[in-house]
């Protein structure tokens, strides 16, 4: 998270939501109270110098943060343990807390660290999806060893004051070893705040009941559509197992949210008022992540890719969510303004990845390696090492230089903020200077597919060209004009 998000909330927010939580009577005046001290501290004070709409993107999306908590509260579906970890974890330890440890790091290295890492601790899934990033299966054995996941997380903090990690995989709830499981590494980490992206087929009431007392993990559950569309890509009977797994979830107390992959088959329908809805008012969930399909992994194809006019629509959609609907939405994607660009390769604010091998990338999505933490510890060095890469460091050079240090109206497009999808030519570049290696057999395939090289080259050229005038119109032009005025005044 940039500084300015780091330093717009203080106290008053923390007194804010304890008044909420214990006087229901004061949640209409609390709400109104945190929505004018969001927009004062992230618009009107601004103390990044940020672009004015690019502030009120950034705005939106933490206003609705505020309304998806005051709602699971009004609808008594967040346990007291589940509110603690909240309230303690991700507002104390995260959004509010800028530590000795960061400090400490931005007077060393001459920027602030990561604020989180994504790790998939296994490859392991109960699930076979089409399209899967991860090619995963039931069949895939590799994991992180217990000793090695428990001293990343522990490491973090001690290096970065991070508090915050993000669980992916395979399927978290099937990792296991050493007698520990994934729920008992959050419980020996009960200072930590987990984002857990699971396909809940394995969220039972026992689960539910235990990831309740824990307080500390929110699962991000996968669908494509409703049932119709989510059997289709995970398998027949898969979401009458996650609507038993969200019943499971309410009645427990766990806040949870949705996870939408979308492909060019379900854009439009998985962005509709209709879909957003069910899940929303009908399920109960917090909030939503939108992934857009990403040509990688099992069996990869530009073909199931969003269409960059799809794009330029859902970007459009989600603006109305966002800003009328009131969701707590982010799309990974269209929503790069509200993480200023790019948050991969361990930018300030941003993450990096750890796979079940131990291979450090970028993201999730840019599937190339210079680090494997195992060879990492076994030659001293730490997560410090992976960050100080070239590999990582030529990734950050790109984000400042595209976007994240530049001032209007030479500040880049971030609508379409992607190194690996939007600016695959500079990806690759990176990857060939840096003498990056696939991850995966299919990772390989691609660097070697010159259709695939060249499609997502024009896939970036025309999401530039439908995004740009977006970007320039509602983004840049209006800075111009208040650096013009100022000049003349």
């Amino acid at each position: 998270m940039n500084r300015s998000l780091k330093s717009l909330l203080n106290s008053p927010l923390v007194n804010i939501a304890d008044a909420v939580l214990t006087n229901e009577k004061l949640r209409s005046a609390a709400l109104n109270a945190g929505e004018k001290y969001l927009y004062h501290a992230l618009v009107e004070k601004n103390p990044d110098g940020r672009l004015f709409q690019v502030q009120e993107d950034k705005y939106y999306v933490l206003r609705n943060l505020l309304y998806s908590i005051d709602k699971a509260l009004a609808n008594d579906r967040i346990s007291h343990s589940c509110w603690k970890g909240v309230l303690r974890n991700l507002i104390g330890n995260i959004i509010l807390e800028d530590n000795d440890v960061r400090k400490d790091f931005r007077e060393k290295h001459g920027f602030s660290p990561p604020s989180f890492l994504l790790i998939s601790p296994t490859k392991r899934c109960n699930l076979h999806c089409i399209g899967c990033y991860a090619s995963s299966s039931s069949a895939n054995a590799e994991k992180l060893d217990f000793q090695t996941f428990d001293r990343i997380l522990t490491e973090k903090r001690k290096l970065w004051g991070s508090f915050f990690t993000v669980i992916s995989g395979g399927e978290p709830l099937m990792w296991k070893d050493n007698g520990y499981d994934f729920l008992d590494m959050a419980s020996k980490h009960n200072d930590e705040f987990f984002l857990m992206y699971t396909n809940a087929t394995l969220i039972n009431d026992k689960v539910a009941r235990r990831l309740a007392e824990l307080g500390n993990i929110t699962p991000a559950i996968s669908v494509e559509g409703f049932e119709k569309e989510t059997d289709a890509r995970r398998g027949n009977g898969v979401h009458k197992k996650i609507l038993r797994a969200m019943e499971n979830l309410r009645n427990h107390g766990v806040p949870f949210g949705i996870s939408i992959t979308a492909m060019k088959s379900n854009a439009e329908f998985a962005l509709s008022d209709e879909f957003m809805d069910y899940y929303f008012d009908e399920q109960g969930a917090s909030y939503g992540w939108i992934f857009q399909y990403m040509p990688i992994g099992r069996s990869y194809t530009l073909d199931l890719m969003v269409t960059p006019e799809q794009r330029k629509w859902m970007f459009d959609q989600e603006q109305h969510l966002v800003r009328e609907k009131k969701l707590f939405i982010v799309d990974f994607w269209n929503s790069g303004a509200v993480s200023d660009g790019c948050i991969s390769a361990g930018r300030t604010g941003g993450y990096y990845y750890i796979d079940w091998n131990g291979n450090c990338m970028p993201c999730a999505f840019y599937p190339y390696t210079v680090d494997n933490i195992y060879k990492v510890y076994e030659n001293g060095g730490d997560l410090n090492t992976v960050l100080a890469s070239p590999f990582f460091k030529s990734i950050r050079k790109w984000q400042r230089d595209y976007s994240y240090e530049k001032q209007a109206p030479d500040i880049g497009n971030q609508i379409a903020p992607c190194a690996i999808k939007d600016h695959h030519e500079e990806a690759r570049a990176i990857i060939a200077e840096t003498g990056a290696k696939p991850a995966d057999r299919e990772a390989g395939e691609a660097l070697q597919d010159i259709n695939y090289y060249k499609g997502l080259v024009e896939y970036g050229e025309k999401v530039d060209e439908l995004t740009q005038p977006i970007w320039q119109e509602h983004y840049v032009r209006p800075e111009l004009q208040r650096l013009k005025k100022d000049k003349a005044a």
